[in-house]
């Protein structure tokens, strides 16, 4: 009888366990999170390669080629192990929007997106976007101390740009102030780097370009951010 007992404790317990895990998903797995500290990024994601047995009810299914892909607050998942793995998203997958938290780098006068070890592009054609490989130069950039700091390197040149917080502000707080500065500076300018030649004249683009990184600028600026 106590052998009946036991064995049946042990099975209810595994099934609770599990029916947790499921309801939880990566929320259960705190213990295999890491920090992404590149380009200051500083926000914390599932580590690759675990495995869950659901996505989270607000994940987004992607489809990819004949793959099958899910996309969650800068997570990507696909069908593996007990239900779920954490993976790397492919090259050339389109989301429909950014995560919450994410990175701008600007180089070459491109915005990119950063967000847990992805660079993503916004195609404008596609309304979307694209997970792509890492610009030339960012990942020599992505652990820099910030301007000023001992064995920082000499600014950068051209158009590119890293944003640093200078009062501590919050990840969702920088996400917000960087995207509504490039609205602003889109806006003064008339000069959009999301869009296809910053969605103006080719012959207005070199000046219009230099006019929208000086409007961001005063504005990360004015909101307590270094710019390099």
């Amino acid at each position: 009888m106590k052998t009946r007992v036991t064995i049946a404790a042990l099975a209810a317990a595994l099934l609770l366990a599990g029916a947790a895990l499921a309801d939880r998903g990566p929320e259960a797995g705190r213990a295999h999170e890491h920090i992404d500290a590149r380009h200051g990024h500083n926000h914390s994601y599932l580590d690759r390669g675990y495995a869950v047995r659901s996505v989270p009810r607000e994940a987004r299914l992607v489809p990819f080629g004949h793959d099958q892909y899910w996309f969650h607050e800068g997570v990507w998942y696909r069908r593996g192990g007990i239900g779920f793995v954490v993976v790397a998203p492919p090259i050339g997958i389109f989301v429909p929007i950014l995560p919450p938290f994410y990175t701008m780098v600007v180089f070459g006068g491109i915005p990119y997106y950063y967000a847990n070890d992805a660079y993503y592009v916004y195609r404008d054609p596609q309304q979307g976007y694209q997970v792509v490989e890492p610009p030339l130069g960012a990942e020599a950039m992505a652990g820099a101390p910030p301007p000023g700091a001992p064995g920082a390197p000499p600014p950068a040149g051209g158009d590119n740009m890293f944003v640093y917080p200078r009062n501590g502000q919050s990840p969702d707080q920088q996400a917000r102030d960087r995207y509504e500065c490039h609205r602003w500076a889109a806006d003064q300018t008339g000069f959009d780097p999301t869009r296809s030649a910053g969605g103006v004249a080719p012959e207005q683009a070199g000046t219009r370009r230099t006019d929208y990184f000086r409007a961001m600028n005063a504005c990360l600026d004015g909101r307590g951010y270094t710019v390099r």
